[in-house]
């Protein structure tokens, strides 16, 4: 089951929710992510925070459209976004989508990209997604991505990565070891159909990027 959440981070545009709209069973809106939902007149599944970011109008509709709607305390030791993972969890997601968790606080974003190490614990595939960039992380394997119009970064999330191999792109690699903080892997093309990634041990970042 693919599980998107929308947070109130800045979305720029409601098409990008539209773009992922074919492959997304379920919709959960944390705080003002509910009423984004609304807005892109996407079905909204449920409801989750403590509604701060919204007007009491936008509120009022929150709790009319939404299938359930969970309201907590503004003081709380989780994030709203939190809270909407831990509902997304229970619903067993095998693809966990993040929008609206970027382009604000910084400290928020951080802990968001981190949130992407969790879910990779509970083999569950986390991806962010703003109108410039899609971001998830992987442990050591074998990987394929089919060819499309942006540059493909890999940054290293552990301290290294091991044995990274980088087939069909403009820049291939093989058996290269990657160190914490190395740029060796940024801004990288697909020049075929698709290209294959491996690597042998460590956590890796791959982020696709459009100008």
């Amino acid at each position: 089951m693919n599980i998107a959440i929308v947070a109130g981070g800045t979305i720029h545009s409601l098409d990008l929710l539209h773009n992922y709209h074919r492959q997304i069973d379920v919709w959960i809106g944390a705080d003002r992510g509910a009423f984004v939902i609304l807005e892109a007149n996407i079905e909204l599944d449920y409801a989750v925070g403590d509604f701060d970011s919204v007007s009491e109008t936008e509120r009022e509709e929150i709790s009319h459209k939404a299938k359930k709607m969970f309201t907590f305390p503004k003081e709380k030791d989780e994030t709203d976004l939190d809270l909407a993972v831990k509902l997304a969890l229970e619903n067993n997601p095998s693809q966990l989508y993040f929008f609206g968790v970027t382009g604000g606080r910084l400290d928020h974003e951080l802990v968001n990209i981190q949130l992407l190490y969790r879910l990779l614990c509970m083999n569950i595939s986390g991806i962010i997604v703003n109108e410039q960039n899609e971001v998830t992380m992987y442990l050591q394997g074998d990987y394929r991505v089919d060819k499309g119009d942006h540059y493909i970064s890999f940054i290293p999330f552990s301290n290294q990565v091991k044995g990274l191999t980088l087939d069909g792109f403009q820049y291939p690699l093989i058996n290269q070891t990657i160190e914490w903080g190395s740029t060796l892997c940024i801004s990288n093309k697909i020049i075929g159909k698709f290209g294959t990634f491996s690597f042998t041990e460590g956590i890796l970042i791959m982020i696709k990027s459009v100008e």
